[in-house]
């Protein structure tokens, strides 16, 4: 078979004549032949597979850049890169799904109709951060506050820095006033000072710097959630514990595509590996979510250093059994060292109560 006209070659491929013309211009699908008189494009049948390969990727939404990165892998250098890709449109897709659930509470909590009477509650809170047995320094930033709770993990060289400056950018949540009705506003100039305060300490670092965030903001009978990484927040209650963040590495992407077990992710060589942080690539958008909180509600923010090192069944017992918060956050620390201590560990635990200030 000889060459095919640029129409021949777009309806063999399923690529319009004009997206062709588009990437032989960016150089990711060169026509074999072009004519010196007329300027004709004219295609070798063997560029099909290539072609083909290029419209299933705009398909799927890959920008043409990195199509063009992939397209110049070998086929097994370019499954991973799919996979990768694939795993960030899903946590994008994600984000996109928490903020469209919040809105619709956030707008519904604007309707008379639906408004509700509810006590104004407060928290009993404590919060506690160690270095652990084998780390040199402590990455994590633990705070408590009668408004604001909040765990940060840092990592890279300055991911200290990084973890601090996300929580001091929260902070003045503490003290301002808002009414219900600006939650959402209040939030998004929060959450955008505490990334750029991030993104300022990654600058200035040598090597890639950055940190986790999750975070909670009291608003009397409800709670605003902000969660972006691998710490998380657990809500124990009537006796059951949740896990009402989800993890944004690469692992729990390979959980969720049933390609793992949670089991097999436990030990996992990448299990550190995340997707979404602040200051780390850009897909830096936290989750947010809002929970109606309720009087004997207890809430757990923790780093990764207990999640990972402590067992969830021992967690609940803790939680459940320990009254006190602030020997709650010391006993859950104290099994983290006790379990060898590998990593940083932070906690902070609140309880919900009625009529409290």
């Amino acid at each position: 078979m000889g060459l095919l006209t640029i129409g021949a070659f777009a309806k063999a491929s399923r690529l319009s004549p004009k997206a062709l013309r588009l990437y032989d211009e960016l150089g990711l699908l060169r026509p074999a032949h072009v004519d010196p008189v007329t300027g004709y494009r004219l295609y070798a049948p063997d560029q099909l597979d290539l072609a083909r390969l290029v419209a299933w990727l705009r398909r799927l939404g890959m920008p043409l850049a990195r199509i063009r990165h992939v397209c110049a892998l070998e086929p097994s250098e370019a499954v991973p890169e799919l996979r990768r890709y694939w795993a960030e449109v899903e946590a994008d897709t994600a984000a996109r799904r928490d903020l469209a659930s919040f809105l619709v509470d956030h707008l519904s909590r604007k309707d008379p109709a639906m408004s509700a009477d509810t006590p104004s509650l407060g928290i009993r809170y404590a919060a506690l951060s160690d270095t652990g047995l084998i780390r040199e320094s402590n990455q994590d930033t633990a705070y408590a506050g009668s408004r604001l709770l909040a765990v940060a993990d840092g990592f890279g060289r300055a991911g200290a820095t990084a973890g601090a400056a996300a929580v001091e950018a929260l902070k003045p949540l503490e003290t301002a006033g808002f009414a219900a009705g600006d939650l959402l506003n209040v939030l998004e100039e929060a959450v955008a000072e505490a990334t750029s305060a991030v993104a300022d300490v990654a600058a200035s670092s040598p090597a890639e710097s950055g940190t986790t965030l999750t975070a909670m903001l009291w608003t009397g009978s409800q709670l605003a959630l902000v969660h972006i990484g691998d710490s998380r927040a657990h809500l124990l209650r009537d006796g059951e514990l949740f896990q009402i963040t989800h993890d944004h590495t690469v692992v729990q992407s390979m959980v969720d595509d049933g390609r793992i077990t949670p089991e097999e992710a436990v030990s996992h060589p990448q299990r550190a590996l995340l997707l979404r942080a602040l200051g780390h690539g850009t897909h830096g958008t936290p989750d947010v979510r809002l929970h109606n909180a309720q009087p004997g509600d207890r809430y757990l923010l923790c780093s990764d250093g207990l999640s990972t090192v402590v067992e969830i069944g021992e967690v609940r017992r803790v939680l459940t059994e320990v009254a006190d918060p602030d020997e709650a956050v010391r006993e859950l620390v104290g099994l983290a060292i006790g379990f060898g201590g590998p990593d940083n560990v932070s906690c902070v635990v609140a309880d919900v109560v009625e009529g409290h200030s």
